[in-house]
């Protein structure tokens, strides 16, 4: 079948672009592609009956693409249920302390129909930017849990065949320990989700480790995965991550656990930041660094630029063997004033804060292939014959044109063209 055939028929199509090699999975039979410096190869996509074909890599002599492509992305750590609510609930000192104070008063006004109208704008930007799949930590504890959970739940549902949304249990730690713990786990392993908490110096006491360890009990006995807020600070370095451990010492789980954060790792000596990654990946922990919020609020202090602003050590853990994906987190809420679910501007805001380099294998991993598999989703997002034909198709020809503004793009879900912001008619 030729591309024009593919072209004209519903659900099929064909298109040329620069791809990042990493991303691609060719048959073993096609010859090795030409490779920029920047790591991308100009390769042709055909899918057909919303399944991509074999890639087909474009020759040196064939003019040069135009336009990127990249698979629909995942953000692995938002928060649906606050999402603009900067306007009423603005955190003006900008502190992780006015952050907080702010959320409260916010959390106590929630009812269902606020929360689902907030989610639905959020659930709609994020699909037309080109995110396939979200992990919301949902406020579980008060007044504005119930109506939390009801919204977010019924758009899970709602959005189910467009965007798969997983959801997480925000509680303080000790929550776990309560009479209420079993029904809301129960609650939560039905809607496929995560237990989540968290921990955040000072956190050395015998107490945190007893309260961790019930919480991984009641994990493991519901089949749900642990995500926890862990070290999102700028002092007491690792302490979260220390007790951790030492509880997975004693209850050995069998469910996913993710460290959200890990921002005060940073902090560490390197050799004891190396010897700690060390047993990070020998417990099979994940982590999901959040450098935009933890740039804005940590660190702060009224009459100083910080000079060290802590975030997730990225590239020290990736070289123990420690799985690390970067996330959104917080859209337009009290510990954030900005972002919009929009997966290329977090790169391209993320670039400079982290330093990673998207033309190497393990400075893209963070934002493509790293996500899905934290989630534990059945397509890792490699491109190959096969593969959901799941596409943000954009202008540009190189990594530059793609993080020095937001680009122009088109979105692909399951053979058909979406419309989006900037899209071309």
């Amino acid at each position: 079948m030729d591309a024009p055939s593919l072209e004209s028929k519903p659900g099929s199509g064909v298109l040329e672009a620069w791809a990042p090699l990493g991303l691609l999975d060719f048959a073993p039979s096609t010859p090795l592609p030409e490779v920029g410096k920047q790591g991308l190869t100009p390769v042709r996509l055909a899918w057909d009956q919303g399944r991509l074909r074999e890639p087909q890599p474009l020759s040196a002599e064939h003019v040069p693409p135009s336009r990127m492509v990249l698979p629909r992305l995942v953000d692995c750590h938002v928060h649906l249920d606050k999402a603009y609510t900067w306007q009423e609930h603005p955190n003006l000192s900008g502190s992780y302390g006015g952050a907080l104070e702010a959320n409260l008063r916010e959390h106590s006004t929630r009812t269902v129909a606020c929360v689902l109208q907030r989610g639905e704008r959020a659930m709609e930007r994020a699909f037309a930017h080109g995110l396939r799949a979200m992990r919301s930590h949902v406020d579980s504890g008060g007044s504005g849990a119930e109506p939390s959970w009801d919204a977010l739940l019924t758009l899970q549902q709602r959005w189910r065949r467009r965007i798969d949304l997983q959801l997480v249990a925000l509680v303080p730690l000790e929550f776990w320990c309560s009479a209420e713990a079993d029904a809301l786990a129960r609650r939560v392993a039905a809607s496929g989700g995560c237990l989540g908490g968290v921990l955040i110096p000072p956190c050395g006491s015998a107490v945190v480790t007893e309260q961790l360890e019930v919480l991984l009990r009641l994990a493991d006995r519901h089949n749900c995965g642990v995500d926890l807020h862990i070290d999102e600070a700028d002092h007491g370095p690792a302490e979260g991550m220390v007790q951790l451990l030492r509880a997975l010492q004693r209850v050995p789980v069998q469910v996913p656990v993710t460290c959200s954060h890990a921002s005060s790792l940073s902090l560490l000596p390197a050799s004891c930041l190396a010897r700690l990654a060390e047993r990070m990946a020998a417990a099979q922990l994940s982590v999901i660094a959040l450098p935009l919020t933890n740039a804005w609020l940590l660190a702060r202090a009224e009459d100083a630029t910080p000079l060290q602003r802590p975030q997730a050590p990225i590239r020290q853990l990736q070289r123990s063997g420690v799985p690390v994906a970067v996330a959104g987190d917080n859209v337009a809420d009290p510990w954030f004033p900005g972002g919009d679910f929009d997966p290329l501007a977090l790169l391209a805001a993320s670039m400079p804060l982290t330093q990673l380099l998207p033309w190497q294998r393990l400075g893209l991993a963070p934002f493509t292939t790293a996500p899905p598999a934290i989630l534990q989703l059945e397509w890792d997002g490699v491109l190959r014959a096969g593969a959901p034909a799941d596409l943000i198709y954009m202008e540009g020809q190189g990594w530059s044109d793609l993080i020095r503004c937001a680009p122009q793009r088109q979105v692909l879900v399951d053979g058909h063209w979406q419309s989006s912001p900037g899209a071309r008619p």
